[in-house]
């Protein structure tokens, strides 16, 4: 299922990411919730891939082409403010995209239902972050704009359609627009303008074209899978 391969992509790469901050994060209090986080995605995408073949086959033993996710969600975690403005971008997606989808009687209904909750906080705590360190000192005003404006060129693909998502997708992409701008002007930060605003552009992900790090991430998180394969607790 094309669907179920997209959506589950998207948050089993997510997840990942973060989880890469188990030790590295700021403050203990922030590593906890990055973690949790991490796992609230790593258990959609199960959900999500288990309907299209078995989960672990499909996280473990897919090349690189096979991957299904938008290039957003595999960018690396940068410092800090790359990772809030990652999580700012596609949490506010994934909020309203499930909201509509649970809304609906499709197949991904149930799943959405749940996951919802679970979006609304990730949103809620991007956009605290958003809002800390762009109002917060220099250095962190000036970081967090360098990250909105580093990541914004990957966030056209969210809202190229997906076959077996009934979503109505420009309508999905004018409400994020508003709500990210209001709470970027909030943390007296800018969305990017004139030639930075003209890379706003959908990427490749879906079609399995990925960026870089990709191949990188996705050799690590496979690695040990591979190396023993057939293995069992």
């Amino acid at each position: 299922m094309t669907a179920a391969l997209a959506l589950g992509d998207d948050a089993l790469v997510l997840s990942h990411r973060l989880g890469e901050w188990a030790g590295h994060a700021p403050v203990l209090e922030e590593e906890v919730a990055l973690a949790n986080i991490a796992l609230d995605l790593l258990g959609q995408a199960r959900t999500l891939l288990s309907l299209a073949g078995d989960e672990d086959e499909l996280a473990y033993l897919r090349e690189e082409r096979a991957f299904r996710n938008v290039q957003l969600v595999e960018q690396p975690n940068g410092d800090f403010a790359h990772t809030i403005a990652r999580q700012l971008y596609f949490s506010t997606y994934q909020q309203l995209l499930y909201a509509e989808l649970a809304a609906g009687e499709g197949p991904f209904a149930p799943l959405a239902a749940k996951a919802v909750k679970e979006t609304a906080y990730h949103r809620d705590h991007a956009e605290h972050w958003t809002l800390r360190l762009g109002d917060g000192t220099e250095e962190s005003h000036r970081r967090m704009q360098t990250a909105l404006d580093a990541l914004w060129r990957y966030t056209g693909e969210l809202f190229e359609p997906v076959e077996g998502v009934d979503a109505d997708w420009p309508a999905l992409r004018d409400t994020w627009q508003a709500r990210i701008t209001a709470i970027v002007e909030q943390a007296t930060l800018t969305l990017p303008t004139g030639p930075q605003a003209g890379s706003w552009a959908a990427g490749a992900g879906r079609q399995g074209v990925h960026t870089e790090p990709f191949g990188r991430m996705l050799a690590e998180m496979q690695h040990l899978h591979r190396s023993h394969p057939g293995a069992t607790w």
